[in-house]
């Protein structure tokens, strides 16, 4: 499967399907559901993973439930020179769930989970504000969510 866009038949879709709804589903229970052998299976979810389809398994953790309970979303505006340096440093940083690299007016994109507000503050004041070559920062604090993706929908 070199190019996974013309490669993917629709069984394999099934298989994705069901491994996004449940990771921990065996091979042989995703068998029995789309009538292959547990063998068949998992030769197929190899090859899905040794293309790169597969990234790989993890667990989703619910973030309230581990004491991270204020969720916050940043735009951050940097220095052309200074993008990918900045960007490391905040993707390196235990605060920050995810970081990416936008077009628009926001350079870098970034979701923050920590504790509480006086936890917000000090990554804030002390970590983000902190980097050299961040031009503004723009902050939002997530108060309800009503949909979070947990695995591509095909």
């Amino acid at each position: 499967m070199k190019d996974p866009l013309t490669k993917i038949d629709d069984l394999d879709k099934k298989i994705l399907e069901l491994l996004i709804e449940d990771g921990r589903l065996s091979y042989t229970d995703i068998g029995k559901q789309l009538d292959l052998s547990r063998v068949a299976v998992r030769a197929r979810v190899n090859q899905l993973i040794e293309c790169g389809v597969i990234e790989k398994f993890t667990a989703v953790v619910n973030s309230e439930k581990v004491g991270k309970q204020v969720s916050a979303f940043f735009e951050v505006d940097c220095e052309p020179r200074s993008l990918v340096e900045v960007a490391e440093n905040l993707a390196n940083n235990p605060y920050v769930a995810s970081c990416y690299q936008m077009t628009g007016p926001s350079t870098l994109h970034m979701h923050v989970l920590v504790k509480d507000f006086k936890e917000l503050e000090s990554f804030i004041n002390k970590e983000l504000y902190a980097l050299e070559g961040i031009t503004r920062v723009e902050s939002h604090t997530l108060l309800r969510r009503f949909k979070s993706r947990s695995g591509l929908k095909l």
